[in-house]
């Protein structure tokens, strides 16, 4: 036997179990009333318009979402950006106040005559 003519009888078998599949499946289409069809169809038609009106609402939520996303984003590096000048502002303040008390010592010497 040579390799085409074992091809064509796995052809006839798989020809076979199709056909013995198309009358099982004939078989229960039959048992299916008109009126049950029409219901089927209808709420598989139903039912692709929820799904349509669920993920319309999903895309909207999502680009909602993104949108917030962004804000985040941008608040994150503006708190940054605050922290490093109140980091600044906290050095500038330690040093002046340094420096009024230099000057408050250097007052209090001048008034005391330098003399210690």
């Amino acid at each position: 036997m040579n390799f085409a003519t074992l091809t064509n009888l796995v052809t006839i078998i798989l020809c076979a179990a199709v056909l013995v599949q198309s009358v099982r499946m004939m078989k229960s289409l039959k048992v299916v009333q008109p009126s049950a069809l029409a219901e089927m169809v209808g709420a598989l038609d139903n039912s692709t318009a929820q799904a349509r009106t669920v993920l319309a609402e999903l895309r909207r939520a999502l680009a909602e979402c993104s949108g917030s996303a962004r804000v985040l984003t941008d608040g994150k590096a503006i708190c940054d950006e605050l922290t490093v000048m109140v980091g600044i502002a906290n050095a500038s303040a330690d040093r002046m106040a340094d420096a009024a008390e230099a000057a408050r010592r250097a007052r209090a010497d001048d008034q005391s005559g330098g003399w210690a």
